[in-house]
């Protein structure tokens, strides 16, 4: 008999997780259907492609950006999360990444 977890609902095993499990797990979504809303409005990038379903495989290295709460979020993913913990283990599962704005070349020239 099959494990009640055959059919995907086990996390972390491989090496890779729905995008959507891991921004619940890693608490960047308070429920699942908010993570899914994340991944499927087109905003977020995933190591610089536009994502627009919410089962992208994330692996371990992985850069993604998507906005949220009115800022732009870069995040690498640093480990695969087991469970929904609490908010100190989730932290683990990344580091968030600084954004640079890239400058105004006119602006620069024009100073020179």
């Amino acid at each position: 008999m099959p494990s009640p977890c055959s059919r995907g609902c086990a996390v972390a095993d491989g090496d890779s997780i729905r995008l959507d499990r891991f921004l619940w797990f890693a608490r960047l979504a308070k429920t699942r259907s908010a993570a899914q809303a994340i991944a499927e409005k087109g905003t977020l990038r995933l190591d610089g492609r536009r994502i627009e379903r919410s089962a992208a495989a994330v692996r371990v290295g992985a850069i993604i950006v998507f906005p949220l709460y009115g800022k732009v979020r870069a995040l690498r993913v640093e480990a695969l999360p087991k469970r929904r913990g609490p908010p100190a283990e989730a932290a683990q599962l990344y580091t968030s990444l600084e954004i640079i704005a890239p400058r105004n070349v006119d602006a620069a020239e024009s100073e020179a």
